[in-house]
């Protein structure tokens, strides 16, 4: 088992995290109550999966603390003899960087938020702060896995969707004892696109899931690269992949790269909770551009403030529950 630690620059709880994955429903996650967050996921190299604890340790003055994770590198298919000598030639200091900074962009701390608190010049983002101190996006382990999650999820409802897809990693994915905790990672791209049939997905979300496979293994969905693109053209890849659409687009980039300054244009429920928060009237939830003028005063955090509003609207029932 390797260590790695994680210093955040700027505010940052895993407390936090953790109450924001309770109501995530991608995530059915249910932690026990000892302030560790347990992981299991396909690693960005599409074959290995890792699998994690995560810990944070607060100071006596409840200043931001280091964040200590301790993960364990499962290979996925078995390789042939030789070619598993070669991974292991290159396994080491290499693949735990690799895996370092897969954790580190789940969590949102590859991301420098010491400029973030100033943001609290605008009343509402000071509210925000107020009411979830520390909270960081807690993003997908990887775009490959919120690309999945956007089509399994298309027209169903969330729940269901989230009920096929711990389906699939139970049936075809690993399973892991960590920590006390029975976890199953979802199946890397190769093991995706064997499958034939999974109870509740139409043919055409196989095929979309195939296709999803393939753009993984052939590094279109890789992280750094989308994050690397301008977040329009890094959109339109993603678009062109089968069945992500506008919406998904932008989840997959926010959400599953970790983008942290992409303002979403095409999620009403949050148009609305921002129009709420501002005072707004009601067509201006409607008037993207409006709100996405008003979003540039939250640069260069913008996914970030977002995620807060979505919170929010969440926990007290507003319009715009997302």
């Amino acid at each position: 088992m390797a260590a790695v630690s994680l210093t955040p620059a700027g505010p940052f709880s895993l407390a936090a995290g953790l109450r924001f994955l309770k109501g995530f429903t991608p995530a059915r996650h249910h932690h026990a109550a000892d302030g560790i967050l347990r992981l299991a996921f396909p690693a960005d190299d599409t074959t290995s999966v890792v699998a994690a604890t995560v810990r944070q340790a607060v100071g006596a003055d409840g200043a931001t603390g280091t964040v200590q994770a301790e993960f364990t590198v499962h290979p996925g298919t078995p390789a042939p003899p030789a070619q598993a000598q070669a991974q292991a030639a290159t396994a080491g200091p290499a693949a735990d960087a690799a895996v370092r900074a897969q954790l580190a962009r789940i969590l949102s701390l590859d991301v420098d938020g010491t400029a973030f608190p100033a943001l609290a010049a605008d009343p509402v983002v000071a509210g925000l702060m107020a009411d979830y101190r520390g909270l960081r996006p807690v993003c997908f382990h990887s775009p490959y896995e919120a690309a999945a999650w956007a089509i399994i999820g298309n027209r169903i409802r969330m729940t269901q969707a989230a009920a096929i897809k711990a389906h699939i990693a139970r049936r075809h994915g690993h399973r892991i004892h960590l920590a006390g905790q029975t976890l199953y990672a979802f199946p890397a791209p190769a093991a995706l696109r064997a499958l034939t049939h999974v109870p509740g997905l139409t043919d055409i979300k196989m095929r979309r899931l195939h296709a999803l496979a393939e753009a993984a293994l052939d590094g279109e969905l890789d992280a750094a690269r989308l994050r690397a693109l301008p977040a329009d053209y890094a959109l339109a890849e993603l678009r062109a992949l089968p069945g992500i659409g506008p919406f998904s687009a932008e989840l997959v980039l926010i959400r599953g790269a970790g983008h942290p300054d992409v303002f979403p244009r095409h999620e009403p429920r949050l148009h609305q909770a921002m129009a709420t928060a501002y005072g707004l009237d009601a067509a201006a939830a409607s008037d993207v551009a409006q709100l996405a003028k008003i979003a540039d005063g939250w640069k260069p955090y913008r996914s970030w403030v977002a995620l807060l509003l979505r919170t929010r609207a969440q926990d007290t029932g507003r319009p715009g529950d997302a």
